[in-house]
């Protein structure tokens, strides 16, 4: 082990929180609330103000809200492996962006967050989107058992929307079986070539309610076209405006048939993720189209789920956290008036960049937790925290004791979490097409190869050929590289990037 990450670990041995022993005692209620592609700038209480979000709002005003919270990626599949299995993504080859054929991209056998928790007496549940592959390495038998998946990773229940909602199979997946699939319609779906004789966007766009910008010509459902071809399952498909009210009533069920046990809640929503098809309640909401109606549908979400808890009288004892899988993106492949509509808003707010990029707006996102039985209302925190540490940090306040090549990037922040440390991680690496360290202050991305902008989303992607070098505290902007005028700080932070992707671990 390495000399930086031998003092880090003696160090983190004393300065566990001093509310250990009492949440291990309370054994609270785990929701994690997972929006996908919102922004650091696109909800209230970091400052949106072309559109209200009350329910977000009011997790961070009876709770902490981080400044400096991450994502483990600026992508969706990599941020969710690392949040579940406290590992880097990249250092595991697959967990890019999965195709909605993916196999399991998380082996049975690994711990995880969910399997975590289960081993301490939780109930574990997942509801919404999943991202992470189902079935074995040949693929998923949809119109058969579906397995492995969520289940054979430590969760008790999913209801699952299989990958997005611009890819095939567009139906739900509960436990291992497609919901509502008639055996005489069965599911064929392929990412290589046509099956069956359905239209497609490419090939029949006036059959369309959304036409794309860019890709997401295949297969029509609901009037959508989508990533990749899909026949059958009629009965079984989703309709897109009806999405959110679906999983969250699942998500509030589940609540309600465990309320009388510790349990843990993983709501992932599709929102605002395309393509952006709120339920016509939210329509017109805001003044910026689909996106703004469906960041109003995703405080909805919240709120329902803080009143189930408030109705149960569960709410003293659950931590609550709402985070979202990586930063902001405006068209993303459908033409839905994203970009004409948004006005001043500025969805990653005062940060550069935004999901792809390796700028701090790539991972750094709304992060607000509430906990009243322990954490104190009102607070804002500066400290460095990220999703990939949910596994140490809930290991340390359930009592549980990680095996050594468990969550080999996960560390425990559990004080950070609670507001009892002001200053959270050492170091982060953040994950997008090139890699970047946070240390403090500082943040040096490697150099790079490809375009410095997303053509297709007119995202600033942070690629350079050189190295580039930023104070935050003076440059929250990352506008002025220092590398030049700080070569060794470069050299050091470049050698401690290396040695934590040659290590293998980080902790």
């Amino acid at each position: 082990m390495s000399k930086h990450l031998i003092v880090l670990f003696s160090f983190s041995l004393f300065t566990l929180p001093s509310s250990l022993a009492f949440a291990a005692d309370a054994r609270p209620n785990i929701v994690v609330i997972y929006a996908d592609d919102l922004g650091y700038g696109d909800v209230s209480c970091y400052g949106a103000t072309a559109v209200a979000t009350p329910h977000i709002d009011r997790i961070a005003a009876e709770g902490i809200r981080f400044t400096d919270g991450h994502a483990p990626a600026a992508t969706c599949t990599p941020s969710r492996y690392a949040m579940l299995t406290g590992q880097y993504a990249w250092r595991l080859k697959g967990t890019g962006i999965a195709r909605g054929d993916a196999p399991a991209i998380i082996k049975p056998g690994r711990v995880t967050l969910s399997s975590m928790l289960q081993d301490s007496g939780y109930k574990t549940g997942v509801v919404g989107k999943w991202h992470l592959g189902l079935g074995p390495d040949e693929g998923a038998d949809w119109n058969g058992k579906i397995a492995p998946g969520p289940l054979e990773i430590g969760f008790d229940y999913c209801f699952l929307i299989p990958a997005t909602g611009d890819r095939v199979p567009c139906v739900y997946v509960e436990n291992h079986r497609v919901v509502d699939l008639d055996p005489n319609d069965p599911i064929r779906v392929s990412f290589k070539k046509k099956v069956g004789d359905e239209p497609t966007g490419a090939e029949n766009p006036e059959l369309l309610k959304i036409h794309p910008s860019h890709g997401h010509d295949r297969t029509i459902v609901n009037g959508i076209s989508r990533i990749g071809y899909m026949s059958g399952g009629q009965r079984a498909r989703w309709v897109d405006e009806d999405m959110a009210d679906r999983i969250t009533s699942k998500a509030v069920a589940y609540i309600e048939e465990n309320k009388a046990d510790p349990f843990f809640l993983f709501f992932s929503l599709h929102d605002i993720h395309v393509p952006r098809v709120p339920h016509p309640r939210f329509v017109g909401t805001t003044a910026m189209g689909p996106r703004g109606d469906a960041i109003a549908q995703t405080d909805w979400c919240t709120g329902e789920i803080l009143a189930a808890l408030d109705r149960l009288k569960l709410a003293d004892n659950t931590i609550v956290l709402f985070t979202s899988d990586n930063g902001p993106v405006v068209d993303d492949g459908y033409q839905d008036e994203a970009a004409e509509k948004l006005g001043d808003h500025r969805p990653a707010g005062t940060l550069r960049g935004g999901k792809y990029s390796s700028f701090e707006g790539g991972t750094r996102v709304p992060f607000v937790l509430r906990w009243p039985a322990k954490v104190k209302a009102n607070q804002s925190s500066d400290a460095l925290v990220c999703q990939i540490d949910l596994l140490h940090s809930f290991a340390a306040l359930t009592g549980q004791t990680l095996a050594a090549d468990a969550g080999p990037d996960s560390h425990n922040i559990l004080g950070a979490l609670l507001g009892e440390d002001p200053k959270g991680r050492e170091h982060l690496v953040e994950h997008a097409r090139t890699l970047a360290l946070r240390q403090g202050v500082w943040k040096y991305i490697e150099p790079g190869k490809g375009p410095a902008v997303n053509k297709n989303t007119n995202t600033e992607v942070g690629v350079a050929p050189q190295s580039q070098l930023y104070n935050l505290r003076a440059d929250l902007r990352e506008q002025k590289n220092l590398a030049d005028q700080h070569p060794q700080r470069v050299v050091k932070m470049k050698a401690m990037l290396d040695e934590i992707r040659s290590d293998g671990a980080s902790r």
